[in-house]
């Protein structure tokens, strides 16, 4: 299966430190390399990187890795194919607009037999169930509310924790969603986080010898939400996020989380 990485924070924060333990386990200290990708929201537009090859040898990897883009809201995936070809097309995360802004999604899992009926708004590219889940997301959403999102963010999550329900239904449904305002991560299996603010102390990778000491790079006032599908760091407390649960964070930190246990099979409308 895949891994996801996430990142939510109150202020632009560069995620350099997380992706280079994350980088790793693109076919050096884990099987996940076909393929990898990383989006960066600054203000309404998106950086994107994405690279079929492993993200360990991946030169654009190298890249990202040493260099600093701040933003509020990252996502990451590296791959381990379950449906789709190794290729370009089929690689996270994936980019579509919605009411005027972009958003981002990746998927960790498997979902079995689910072909949604797509009404044209939304239409996958390559050929894995994480696009077509997306885009059939997608369309709902701009369905219920037409040509403006409401309002509330809350109803928002509201209306996208009752498609996560329909979709859990079809098998491993682990996602990571932003619009850049937010980020939105369902715990269909696995998943973790952590919340880093002040006081803030070292942290030591796994999957690198490498430490910091987030006292000397950010201010009292910084918060950032860390998600992954594993722990990075060996030497802090994370918290596992139950499985069957969809969490809305917001400016660094968890807002809300509602339950998502699959019920029976029902196909999409």
């Amino acid at each position: 299966m895949c891994q996801l990485l996430g990142m939510n924070c109150n202020v632009p924060t560069d995620i350099c430190f997380s992706f280079s333990g994350f980088q790793a386990r693109g076919g050096a200290t884990d099987v996940h390399s076909d393929g990898w990708g990383i989006a960066f929201f600054e203000g309404k537009g998106t950086r994107l990187f994405l690279d079929p090859q492993p993200s360990a040898t991946s030169p654009v990897a190298e890249l990202v890795r040493h260099y600093p883009i701040r933003s509020r809201n990252v996502i990451a995936h590296i791959r381990k194919a379950t449906q789709g070809s190794v290729g370009l097309e089929n690689t996270h995360p994936f980019m579509r607009e919605l009411w005027g802004r972009y958003w981002i999604f990746a998927h960790n899992g498997n979902l079995l037999e689910f072909a949604p009926a797509l009404d044209g708004s939304f239409i996958p590219v390559g050929l894995t169930d994480s696009e077509r889940a997306f885009c059939w997301l997608l369309q709902e959403l701009r369905r219920r509310f037409g040509s403006q999102p409401p309002s509330d963010r809350a109803v928002l999550f509201d209306a996208l924790h009752q498609l996560t329900l329909n979709i859990a239904r079809f098998g491993e449904f682990n996602f990571l969603l932003s619009n850049g305002d937010c980020l939105f991560a369902h715990a269909s299996t696995k998943l973790s986080h952590i919340v880093r603010q002040a006081p803030f102390a070292q942290a030591h990778l796994k999957d690198q010898d490498l430490t910091v000491d987030f006292s000397d790079v950010t201010s009292p006032d910084d918060r950032v939400a860390v998600i992954a599908t594993l722990p990075l760091t060996d030497n802090e407390t994370w918290t596992d996020m139950p499985p069957g649960t969809l969490w809305w964070f917001e400016e660094g930190a968890p807002v809300k989380t509602l339950p998502t246990r699959p019920g029976p099979i029902k196909k999409p409308a």
